[in-house]
């Protein structure tokens, strides 16, 4: 390794590091609801009698939107369209949806009233359509409306102007179309008949049951004609903002296009607060077990490993944080997750540093920085192929996942982007600077890879005829995938809310609450349907088909007879529509994963190769899938998420695997059966390193992330497992098998070149 090369690394990596803790210091992270605590609300525009649900439409209706959410005094608010007629409205901090959904929800109808008097106080819309409002220009006061003359269908354009020639400051100037008009102008002409002082006079524009202004008709507007030309100019005494404000409201202040809700979830502060804590404690712990694990096994390279980990933490958090990105409940563990990636590549690494180490002999073996070198380059290759498989994985989540899921898929890929980073930079780069010490060279042993390993040893001694037995093994898989299947027809498939629509809401009471009252409660309610599950610290869990706010207040009220006073921790609603739509995402997700891995490996590898691996990483998913059919789990997008990462360190150890039988080929002369047992030898012991890492993380997820995390850490400890054991049992047999019957042509020998001219 040239000392110009080490130059640059380090320059590289100081530079990285150094901005990520700037950012870090400086740069507040972007919390999700489900961490920070509010409501979400996904509203879907819908077609009118007249109006089509397009993409103007929707972004008109995003700004009518924008305006009502602040009135409601939310802090920070967040509205984005989503699609083509989709309005994903994030409100931190509120607890209560209903007055969100109803704010915001309306159809904000403008209409323009003749004012008939003066009356006491507010009512309601009348048989007829008069109405008494509050008086906006003399508060305490209240005028009485007809029946709507016009409606904001009506208005074709309204702007903020500042009169400067006849002194009237501020003013709305508005603009009808043709029917519109003549409404108009018949209305302030009945408005201009009345004496001046006469609430008559007035025109009364009215926006969700409030009078946003009442200007009453001057001196020259004639009795009877009123306002003609189709235009209109509202004066007040308005500032510049104010004016524009009640333009805008006019001019968008109905709705374009009615809208549903969709999709509606809301988590009370508290059970973020608890999440984060949560989801930190298992971080710690889990990647102090990794570290530790690393070190006991790989010694200094293990310990300097462990030091790029945390750079590595500090970089992923701090790349998140830069791009913007909704930091979730998924993407922590998302982020934590990458840990184990980033554990494969240090540990591919100094798997061959010992293989080669070994390979040079005592001659050469006081001097460990040539077999790291050289490792460092001849695993390349599978890094990247591992790499590029789960950034497929995670890029698929980030197109089809909503929610928090989708930050997930973000956070994962920043992580394998950062791993790959940390691995063959900055761990090469310790690893160069600590083996160049004369006190490191003298004592080779303190590396971590002067020997081989208990379990490299004993494979060495006897490598394990697997292949001979390979129909065994293939037929054995194939059984539990009957299992499986099995459990998924007897069983079926508990999807959750976000696939089959309804409506799952968390209860939180003082005390214990018995799951058997919870039920017996919530039935006599009049929902016999309803599952209900209870926790030991008081929560309940109600999941049912009817969505409407009414139906939950009736289950909270029957809830609070029978457990005490309860209060709403979390509130998921999904549309049946969107449940449908999602399902169908789910399934197309996993449909192009395996297509994408298929493609990509076939490219890097041969047919057989890509078959055998994508085989074993299908035959995970669906035993994955078997398993949480038999334990009665729901499937929900969580759960996607722990799919498709399945898919990505599945494809991770078969691609290590043979890449290692591809490298072994080459030097032929040995048959493929042999090959392909040193290849699963030399690398068994990369397989259970780096799935041990894994487990660590996994494991610490599973037991203290909470009850957000816990079966999306089961998903993903029994894919894990599965996917070591599938590589080894199913991708290496059904290589070696397809290879046998399809085997790769022999490169054409090139025919000997003919000498010519005379010999000197």
């Amino acid at each position: 390794m040239s000392s110009r090369a080490t130059l640059w690394r380090a320059l590289l990596a100081l530079a990285v590091v150094a901005l990520s803790l700037w950012i870090t210091l400086t740069t507040p992270p972007r919390l999700g609801l489900d961490l920070r605590g509010g409501t979400r609300i996904v509203l879907q525009t819908e077609d009118g009698p007249t109006t089509r649900a397009d993409a103007a439409a929707t972004d008109r209706a995003l700004e009518v939107l924008r305006k009502r959410v602040d009135g409601l005094g939310v802090a920070e608010p967040s509205l984005a369209r989503s699609g083509e007629r989709r309005i994903v409205v994030e409100l931190p901090g509120l607890r209560d949806p209903r007055q969100a959904a109803e704010t915001i929800g309306r159809t904000a109808q403008l209409t323009f009233h003749a004012v008939t008097g003066e009356a006491e106080g507010p009512t309601g819309p009348a048989a007829d359509g008069s109405r008494v409002l509050a008086d906006p220009d003399a508060p305490g006061l209240f005028l009485a409306l007809a029946a709507p003359a016009l409606t904001g269908d009506g208005v074709e354009n309204a702007e903020a102007a500042l009169d400067t020639t006849g002194g009237r400051g501020w003013t709305v100037d508005l603009s009808f179309r043709d029917r519109a008009a003549g409404d108009w102008a018949r209305i302030t002409g009945d408005a201009a008949c009345a004496s001046p002082g006469d609430p008559a006079r007035r025109v009364a524009i009215v926006l969700d049951d409030r009078i946003v202004s009442a200007p009453a008709m001057q001196t020259g507007v004639p009795c009877g004609a009123g306002i003609g030309g189709g235009s209109a100019q509202i004066t007040g005494g308005f500032s510049g903002q104010e004016a524009r404000d009640l333009a805008a409201l006019v001019q968008g202040g109905a709705l374009p296009v009615p809208v549903t809700t969709v999709e509606q979830s809301t988590v009370g502060p508290t059970l973020g607060a608890e999440a984060i804590r949560a989801s930190a404690l298992a971080a710690v712990i889990g990647l102090a077990c990794t570290g530790l694990f690393v070190i006991a096994v790989y010694r200094l390279l293990g310990l300097l490993a462990t030091v790029a980990l945390l750079l590595y933490g500090l970089i992923s958090y701090a790349a998140v944080v830069a791009l913007g990105a909704t930091l979730t409940l998924p993407g922590l563990a998302g982020f934590v997750l990458a840990v184990g990636i980033a554990v494969d590549a240090n540990v591919l690494v100094f798997e061959r540093a010992r293989e080669e180490y070994a390979a040079l002999g005592r001659t050469a073996g006081r001097d460990p920085r040539r077999p790291v070198t050289t490792a460092f380059g001849k695993v390349w290759s599978a890094v990247a192929d591992s790499h590029v498989t789960t950034l497929l994985a995670a890029g698929l989540l980030f197109v089809f996942a909503t929610g928090p899921v989708k930050g997930f898929g973000v956070t994962l890929a920043v992580g394998v982007v950062t791993s790959l980073l940390t691995a063959m930079v900055v761990t090469r780069l310790l690893a160069d600077l600590a083996l160049r010490l004369p006190a490191v060279r003298r004592r080779p042993a303190v590396t971590g890879i002067a020997g081989p390993g208990r379990l490299r040893t004993r494979l060495t001694r006897r490598v394990p005829r697997l292949t001979a037995h390979r129909r065994r093994w293939l037929t054995g898989c194939a059984g539990l995938l009957l299992v499986a299947l099995a459990g998924v027809g007897v069983r079926g498939v508990e999807f959750g809310v976000e696939f089959t629509g309804g409506r799952v809401v968390q209860y939180a009471a003082d005390r214990p609450v018995d799951a058997d009252a919870a039920r017996a409660a919530v039935t006599a309610a009049g929902f016999p349907d309803a599952v209900v599950q209870t926790t030991g610290d008081g929560d309940v869990s109600v999941r049912t088909k009817e969505t409407g706010d009414g139906e939950q207040r009736e289950i909270r009220a029957a809830l609070t007879g029978a457990a005490g006073p309860v209060t709403v921790e979390r509130d998921d609603l999904i549309g049946p529509s969107l449940g449908s739509e999602l399902r169908t995402h789910a399934l197309l997700a996993l449909g192009l994963a395996v297509a994408a891995q298929l493609l990509y490996l076939t490219v890097r590898f041969r047919w057989t190769y890509a078959t055998a691996a994508v085989a074993a990483m299908t035959q995970d998913v669906l035993l994955v899938v078997g398993l949480f059919a038999w334990l009665g789990k729901p499937a929900d997008s969580v759960f996607l998420a722990a799919l498709l990462t399945v898919v990505g360190y599945s494809v991770n150890d078969s691609v290590v695997v043979l890449d290692r039988l591809r490298e072994l080929r080459r030097r032929g002369g040995v048959p493929l059966t042999d090959l392909a047992d040193r290849a699963v030898a030399q690398t068994l012991p990369r397989t259970v390193n780096t799935g041990m890492g894994a487990l660590f993380v996994l494991v610490a997820l599973a037991v203290l992330g909470g009850d957000s995390l816990t079966d999306f850490s089961v998903a993903l400890l029994a894919g894990v497992v599965l996917g070591m054991a599938s590589t080894v049992f199913t991708a290496i047999p059904l290589a070696v098998a397809l290879e046998t019957r399809h085997p790769a042509p022999a490169p054409a020998t090139p025919a000997p070149r003919r000498r010519t001219g005379a010999v000197v």
